[in-house]
C-alpha cells in the first residue's frame, strides 16, 4: 500500500476542525504530536476532521464508486464505461490510498488513547475514531472484497504494509465491533448538529451486515437463494438487531410536513437555511438525517445540481425502468394493475402513480422553478405567474425534479444537506434483514418499517402485507427491494445493491432505455429509429460485457499499488 507518505504527515498530525456552534471544515493549524495527546480537547481536536470525509452529492451523481450513474437506473450525456462493464485496471484512483490514509489517522489516535489518564473524558472521540475507521474499511470491502485489515498505525517497515490481503469476513467483523462499541460511548443524541450518535453507529452497523450478510447469501446460494447459511444468518441477524436499536431508540423519525404533504419528499433534498419551501422548514425541521455531508450557505458544490440534473440541463437522465418501477396507487405494480393508464399520452404513465415518481421524475404538464431565470419568491400560488410548465420530450424523456433548487441561488451554491444515513435507510434495512434471515417477514414487523417509508407520502396506498402479496401473486422480496430502489434513487444505493443481491449481471445487461415513442404522443415531435421493439427510446445497448462476467462485481486494485506491494494479488478476471 501507499502509505509512506501518510505515515509521515502523521507524525505532525492533521490540524483539528473545531467550532462551538456547528462542524467548521476548515483547516485552523498544525498540531504537532507531541502535543495532540495531552489533553482531551486535543483529543476532540484531531477526531473533529473525520467528519470531513463523509460522503457528499457527488457519490450519487459523480463518475465515483458508488454512483447512481455506474448503475443501470441513470444515464449520461456520455456512456459510463464502468455501467457498461468496459472499465479497465486503473494506473491508480483515489479510493485506495485515501482510504487507508484516514485508517492511519483513526488509529493513531486510537494507539494514543489508552495512554491518556481520563479515559471518560475521551470517550466520545475514541468512539468516532472507531466509527470512521469502520466505514473507511467498508468502503474498501465493498470495492475490492479481500482487503488488508489495519487497527495500527504501523511503521515503514512494518511487514503488514507489504502483506498479503486479509478475508473480507475478517474485516467486516472489525466493523462490526468497531460499530457495537462506538455506540456504547457516543451520546443519545448529537451533542450539536451534523455530529454522530448511537444511533448513526446502529445505523451505519445495520447498513454493513446487510450488506456482507446478503453478500453471503446471494453469492453462495444464487441470486434466487431460499437457503441462509450459517453466515449470512449471523450478519443478517446482526443487521436487523442494529437496525432496531436504532428504531427503538426513537431519536429520529421521517421527514413530513402537513402543509408540504406529498411534497414533503421532494423538498427534504433542499433543506436550506434560506426560504426553500412554502412551509418555510430550514435543516433544523429535518428529522430524518442522521448523518450528512453538510453544507453551508456561500459553500460550492462540485456539480453544478440543478441544472445539471433536471430539465435545463439533461446530463443525467433518469430511465424507464426506474419509472416502470413506481408502483399504482393501489400498491400494484403496473404489469398486474388496472389503474395503470399505459404509455398513449406523455402524462399518461405517471397518472394514479406512486407519489415519488411526481416528487422525483418531472410529469408532463408540471409547474415548477429553477434558481436563477424564475425562482420562486412569494412561495404561494403567485409563483405560478412566472415558472416554467415541463413539455415532456428531450433526453430520455424523464427529467430528474430530485435536488432542484427552486430559490434564487447561483448554480453550484445550492447549500443543502446530503444524506449518508437516514431513518427510511434504517428501516428498509430492517425489512430487508427481518425477511432474508428466514424468507418470511411478519405484517408486524412490515408496518414497523417498510410500511412508515412507503406510505410517508402514500397515505391511501394499500400497505404491503403478507396476505397482499399472496392474494396478487406478488414476490415479498422484490417488493422489499423495489421499496428501497425508488426511496433512494441518486443516493448511491443502486449499484452497490445489484451486486450484493448477485442480480448484476441480469440487471446491468439490459439496455438503457428512455420514453415510448412509437405508438404514443412523443412520436408526432420525436424524430428517432433508435428504438427497440417495443418502440422505447434507446439510450446506450451493448451492454452483454455484464453476463456471465463475474469479475464486475469487484473493482481491480489499481496498478500503482500492487507494484508497491506485489503481494495484494489482483481480483479474480482482472
Amino acid at each position: 500500500m501507499k502509505l509512506k507518505s501518510y505515515i509521515i504527515a502523521g507524525s505532525i498530525a492533521l490540524a483539528g476542525l473545531v467550532s462551538t456552534s456547528c462542524l467548521d471544515l476548515d483547516p485552523k493549524a498544525n498540531m504537532g504530536d507531541n502535543m495532540v495527546w495531552n489533553t482531551a480537547e486535543n483529543f476532540q481536536l484531531y477526531a473533529n476532521q473525520f467528519y470531513s470525509w463523509v460522503p457528499g452529492l457527488d457519490r450519487g451523481v459523480g463518475d465515483n464508486a458508488h454512483s447512481d450513474y455506474r448503475g443501470d437506473l441513470l444515464a449520461g450525456q456520455n456512456v459510463n464505461a464502468v455501467s457498461q462493464g468496459t472499465n479497465v485496471v486503473p494506473a491508480s484512483d483515489g479510493t485506495y490510498g485515501t482510504n487507508y490514509k484516514r485508517i492511519f489517522y483513526c488509529n493513531l489516535l486510537l494507539k494514543n488513547a489508552p495512554g491518556f489518564g481520563n479515559q471518560e473524558a475521551i470517550k466520545v472521540p475514541v468512539a468516532e475514531a472507531k466509527f470512521f475507521r469502520a466505514m473507511c474499511h467498508f468502503e474498501l470491502v465493498q470495492n475490492y472484497g479481500n482487503v488488508i485489515l489495519l487497527t495500527e498505525p504501523l511503521d515503514l517497515d512494518s511487514e503488514a504494509l507489504y502483506g498479503s490481503r486479509d478475508d473480507r469476513g475478517d474485516v467486516i467483523d472489525q466493523c462490526i465491533k468497531d460499530l457495537w462499541e462506538a455506540a456504547e460511548d457516543l451520546p443519545d443524541t448529537p451533542t450539536e448538529s451534523g455530529r454522530l450518535c448511537k444511533t448513526a453507529a446502529w445505523a451505519l452497523l445495520s447498513r454493513i451486515a446487510l450488506y456482507e450478510g446478503t453478500w453471503q447469501k446471494f453469492h453462495e446460494g444464487g441470486k434466487d437463494s431460499q437457503v441462509t447459511h450459517p453466515r449470512a444468518k449471523e450478519l443478517l441477524q446482526q443487521a436487523r438487531d442494529a437496525a432496531r436499536k436504532a428504531i427503538d431508540a426513537g431519536k429520529f423519525s421521517l421527514f413530513y410536513n402537513a402543509q408540504l404533504g406529498n411534497d414533503s419528499y421532494r423538498y427534504m433534498f433542499i433543506l436550506e437555511d434560506e426560504q426553500c419551501n412554502p412551509a418555510g422548514l430550514t435543516k433544523k425541521d429535518n428529522t430524518e438525517y442522521i448523518l450528512a455531508n453538510r453544507r453551508r450557505l456561500g459553500d460550492k458544490f462540485a456539480q453544478n445540481i440543478t441544472h445539471a440534473l433536471h430539465i435545463s440541463g439533461n446530463i443525467y437522465m433518469a430511465t424507464r425502468k426506474l419509472a416502470n418501477m413506481y408502483l399504482c396507487d393501489d400498491g400494484l405494480p403496473i404489469e398486474k394493475s388496472s389503474r395503470f393508464q399505459g404509455y398513449d399520452r406523455m402524462v399518461s404513465e405517471f397518472t394514479n402513480r406512486d407519489n415519488r415518481m411526481t416528487t422525483t421524475l418531472l410529469k408532463p404538464g408540471q409547474k415548477y422553478w429553477d434558481n436563477n431565470s424564475h425562482p420562486r419568491k412569494s412561495w404561494n400560488e403567485q409563483d405560478l405567474e412566472d415558472c416554467f410548465t415541463f413539455g415532456g420530450g428531450g433526453g430520455s424523456g424523464y427529467h430528474i425534479w430530485k435536488w432542484a433548487a427552486e430559490r434564487e441561488v447561483a448554480d453550484y451554491y445550492e447549500s443543502y444537506d446530503y444524506p449518508f444515513i437516514r431513518y427510511a435507510e434504517v428501516l428498509l434495512n430492517y425489512a430487508e434483514a427481518a425477511y432474508e434471515l428466514d424468507n418470511q417477514i411478519s405484517d408486524d414487523d412490515l408496518n414497523l418499517s417498510l410500511n412508515l417509508v412507503r406510505n410517508r407520502v402514500n397515505p391511501d396506498m394499500p400497505k404491503l402485507t403478507n396476505a397482499f402479496v399472496n392474494a396478487n401473486g406478488l414476490s415479498m422480496r422484490e417488493e422489499i427491494r423495489r421499496e428501497r430502489t425508488v426511496e433512494f434513487f441518486l443516493e448511491s444505493f443502486r449499484f452497490d445493491d445489484l451486486k450484493r443481491w448477485a442480480t448484476a449481471p441480469d440487471e446491468m445487461s439490459m439496455d438503457m432505455l428512455g420514453v415510448k415513442i412509437k405508438g404514443t404522443q412523443y412520436e408526432a415531435s420525436w424524430q428517432t429509429t433508435n428504438v427497440d421493439d417495443e418502440g422505447c427510446l434507446i439510450l446506450y445497448g451493448d451492454r452483454d460485457a455484464w453476463k456471465n462476467n463475474p469479475k464486475l462485481y469487484l473493482y481491480p486494485l489499481p496498478s500503482d499499488q500492487r507494484q508497491l506491494n506485489p503481494a495484494l494479488g489482483q481480483n479474480p478476471g482482472w
